[in-house]
């Protein structure tokens, strides 16, 4: 599991490894939805084991890097530095990373011959989820997050806060500058806001006896606080091209199946940045959904760094009780190019396992 993870089960223990916890009906593939993390995620050189190995994944990584012109070359070194003397969890570098390395990963998935019948994202996650549906060309959403990064700088510093509570127990704790900035788990809510409030808010709920952790992020993202700093985005969302989706995505923003109405919205994807997360919402949609899970098992692929989001979907009833497996691409915590491979090797064998690869072309791995 990541470290302070935004997505991070604070209340119980990380993710294991990818076996399967239920499989697809016999004689038939594996359905495939991916999940695809955000915000607190991001480690030092994640997936860069997979750079040079895996030509999808590296053709996907360098397209972004050669649209982002000199900062997309300098960010590419950042990536895959041995050590860097720069944070990683600072928003101009880690949401453009998070969002390459989803994407990318998305792209390898979709290269093997799965078909995912839904993507799920979270937090700059569902924009790698509207690339890879289609809704922008990767170049443009890059530009996109990039542009979000730089306007939220001018926020004021600010944080989120991983509660292991509900958000009914947490609503005593809100207030003007305080508010919910995800909903992971139904005792797991995310708070946000600038760093003085929200270190307050720390402070009384550890008075009542409610954990929290920080998520690893210098921002408030999906927090009304950055609604000024991101006037004007809404005009550089609506000169790229937007499409329907090509692949169903669930969002995040809505918890339902994003419509063409909304992708075509420029304002949908402008104020993305500061609305709550409602990635459990959004995971009980998808897995109760006619031909979900309720119909027929689906294969969970989390497509990022860590198993964050891996964790918080095999606590889903629905996956309990057999109807779905779970498997991530990585590792869930930094451990070298060595883990990077082994990690996908394992994946590889749990989606094989689970009929989502059956007969179709094999990965590339040393």
């Amino acid at each position: 599991m990541t470290r302070h993870a935004e997505q991070a089960n604070v209340a119980g223990p990380p993710g294991g490894g990818p076996a399967p916890a239920g499989q697809g009906s016999p004689g038939r593939p594996g359905r495939v939805a991916l999940l695809l993390p955000g915000q607190g995620a991001q480690y030092p050189r994640m997936a860069a084991g997979l750079y040079d190995v895996e030509p999808v994944f590296t053709a996907a990584m360098d397209e972004v890097f050669a649209a982002l012109g000199p900062s997309g070359r300098a960010l590419r070194s950042h990536w895959l530095a041995e050590e860097s003397p720069r944070s990683l969890d600072a928003a101009e570098r880690a949401q453009p990373l998070l969002f390459a390395v989803d994407h990318a990963l998305g792209r390898l998935v979709l290269d093997w011959g799965a078909e995912p019948v839904a993507l799920l994202g979270h937090s700059v996650g569902e924009m790698a989820a509207a690339a890879l549906a289609g809704v922008f060309s990767a170049a443009d959403a890059a530009h996109l997050v990039v542009d979000r990064v730089r306007r939220v700088a001018a926020a004021p510093a600010g944080g989120m806060l991983a509660v292991a509570a509900s958000v009914a127990q947490v609503e005593p704790y809100l207030g003007p500058d305080v508010s919910v900035g995800a909903v992971n788990a139904p005792r797991h809510t995310v708070l946000a806001g600038p760093r003085r409030a929200l270190g307050e808010a720390a402070e009384r709920l550890e008075a009542a006896g409610l954990t929290s952790r920080p998520v690893a992020s210098d921002t408030a993202f999906h927090s009304p606080v950055l609604g000024p700093c991101l006037e004007g985005a809404r005009d550089v969302v609506a000169a790229v091209p937007r499409r329907a989706p090509r692949i169903t995505v669930y969002s995040g923003r809505t918890a339902a199946p994003l419509r063409a109405d909304e992708a075509a919205d420029p304002g949908f994807w402008a104020a993305q940045p500061m609305t709550p997360v409602l990635f459990w919402p959004a995971l009980d949609a998808l897995l109760d959904a006619p031909g979900g899970a309720g119909a027929e098992p689906l294969v969970l692929v989390e497509a990022g760094p860590g198993r964050t989001l891996s964790s918080i979907a095999r606590r889903h009833p629905a996956v309990r009780r057999g109807g779905g497996c779970v498997v991530p691409l990585l590792p869930g915590r930094p451990g070298g190019a060595a883990a990077d491979r082994a990690a996908l090797a394992e994946a590889v064998d749990a989606l094989r396992a689970a009929g989502a690869l059956a007969g179709r072309r094999a990965p590339v791995l040393p």
